[in-house]
């Protein structure tokens, strides 16, 4: 079970198609995986539905935005909404072929990256998969800019927890941390950077120039 989430916001900018491929994609993945969140975005699509119809009359004050997020985040998780019917994932489509049959390139430690920013063009961030061997860490850093994140395959641990499979996280300059590989099997996550990471460690640190 997923116990991360895309916030209030987000999910309202999915509804809305005002986020970017990359961001839309991590969400999507999320929401093929999570009833509470496809639960609360068929309500924003319901909403948005509404408010279209009734545009010219309709004005939306900053309270009513907000209480629109207060009541979507009261609403109780219903683990047993159906899950969408079975269809080639995004991921797939996207990439062809099986994750760790993936051409992957060893970057630092027990960490393996592949670029596929190129499969988004004219997109401005960086989308990135990486691969944390099992039992592996990487190195300690901190971000530039935003990084959003979502777990593919097997788990990862920092400060903030615990993160599984479908998991969902968003950093940014304030966060710092050193993810650890928990489980038997390697760690995969999807990433969409908007500025890379940097790296903190005494003597990593001295890698970040050569860091795109």
């Amino acid at each position: 079970m997923t116990r991360h989430h895309p916030d209030s916001l987000s999910l309202m900018e999915y509804s809305a198609g005002n986020l970017s491929e990359p961001h839309a994609l991590c969400i999507r993945l999320h929401l093929d995986k999570c009833s509470h969140c496809r639960s609360r975005v068929d309500t924003l699509d319901s909403l948005g539905a509404v408010m279209m119809e009734h545009q010219p009359k309709v004005s939306v004050s900053e309270s009513m935005f907000d209480s629109i997020l207060s009541k979507i985040d009261s609403e109780p998780t219903d683990e047993t909404v159906a899950a969408p019917a079975p269809r080639v994932g995004a991921l797939q489509k996207l990439l062809g072929e099986d994750l760790n049959s993936l051409p992957w390139k060893r970057q630092l430690g027990d960490v393996s990256v592949l670029d596929i920013t190129d499969r988004f063009p004219g997109q401005k961030e960086q989308v990135v998969l990486q691969k944390l061997a099992a039992g592996g860490k990487a190195p300690a850093h901190t971000h530039r800019g935003e990084e959003t994140t979502i777990v593919l395959q097997g788990a990862f641990a920092d400060q903030k927890g615990v993160f599984n499979q479908w998991d969902f996280v968003v950093l940014n300059d304030e966060d710092e941390h050193k993810p650890v590989a928990v489980g038997c099997e390697d760690c995969i996550t999807l990433s969409v950077l908007s500025a890379p990471v940097k790296l903190t460690g005494t003597f990593t640190r001295m890698l970040n120039p050569f860091i795109r």
